[in-house]
């Protein structure tokens, strides 16, 4: 039977980059299943969850990159809420990853991280755990 967990995550500025392996795999350890999948999943279109290399320096380079791609502009979503820009980011990062669970320890890379990613903030964000397996 899978087992979930929702994580809080506390965001303080419009586009932020948000370490959340930690919390990340104490969901996984107290799911008590050894091997299987975990699942990380953002429940808001105006952020994503990423996997990569958390050093200061590349997390301002994404941040500096994803904004230079998708500046701040005349969307037609904005008439509704102006912040068309967040929705297009976001849905070109993705919302979800998929980590494998070997012995109870999550297979990630030497240099490898989760990220929330905030795009839309500041916000009190919600994060699903789904750890499946046996």
């Amino acid at each position: 039977m899978p087992k979930r967990e929702v994580l809080d995550v506390e965001t303080h500025e419009r586009v932020e980059v948000v370490d959340i392996t930690r919390p990340v795999k104490d969901a996984a350890q107290r799911s008590g299943i050894k091997n299987g999948l975990v699942s990380v999943f953002t429940r808001h279109s105006t952020s994503g969850v990423v996997i990569n290399e958390n050093e200061s320096g590349l997390v301002e380079d994404f941040k500096d990159t994803i904004n230079s791609l998708i500046p701040k502009g005349d969307y037609k979503h904005n008439r509704i809420d102006n912040n068309a820009d967040s929705h297009i980011k976001a849905f070109l990062i993705g919302s979800s990853e998929t980590i494998p669970l070997t012995d109870g320890s999550m297979g990630l890379g030497t240099w490898q991280s989760i990220f929330f990613v905030e795009l839309d903030g500041p916000r009190q964000r919600k994060v699903d755990v789904t750890v499946l397996g046996e």
